[in-house]
């Protein structure tokens, strides 16, 4: 039994959902998004709710239940409140600019590296070392994250680099010193 997929999702004031067979839009204050779900599920609006059924028992309609009502579910969360992440950038002269087309990172390169914000992701610079990406599609919002972090992802032994908000890096001892 799908205890994810079991649960309805509700539909909050200023959302609207447009369900045209296995085509799901879904318009609110932050904006339109738009998937293709899996055609087995079974997807109804009821009142003020979503509510999605699976045809069997198989473990594959299992497994689509819970991803389809997740998948959903972040749909309304995303254009209802939006999704953010944020980003902290640690090391000696290591910053982040403001551009039009997104932000410019310098982290110890000897060039600095644009990264360009993709469609539907705002990227915002709080002083020089904090990073936040913010959008309507929680899947963009990670990948823009993930993206820019792996431009210089922490280090183990100075603990340098572009890390998510509350990231724990585990840090290892440098070299011992001689006798």
């Amino acid at each position: 039994m799908s205890r994810i997929g079991n649960q309805p999702v509700p539909i909050p004031q200023g959302v609207s959902i447009d369900l045209e067979g296995s085509h799901i839009t879904v318009k609110g204050p932050k904006g339109e998004l738009q998937r293709d779900l899996s055609p087995e599920m079974i997807v109804t609006i009821s009142d003020d709710l979503l509510v999605v059924a699976r045809p069997s028992d198989t473990p594959r309609h299992k497994a689509l239940h819970g991803l389809t009502r997740s998948l959903v579910a972040n749909m309304v969360e995303g254009v209802h409140t939006g999704f953010t992440k944020t980003l902290e950038i640690q090391g000696v002269g290591y910053r982040a600019e403001s551009k039009p087309f997104g932000i410019t990172l310098n982290v110890g390169y000897s060039h600095t590296v644009d990264y360009k914000a993709p469609e539907g992701v705002t990227l915002s610079v709080e002083g020089t070392t904090i990073v936040h990406v913010a959008g309507a599609d929680k899947e963009t919002v990670g990948q823009a994250a993930a993206e820019i972090r792996s431009v210089r992802p922490p280090e183990p032994y100075k603990g340098k680099g572009i890390r998510y908000r509350g990231e724990q890096v585990r840090r290892k001892a440098g070299k011992t010193g001689a006798k």
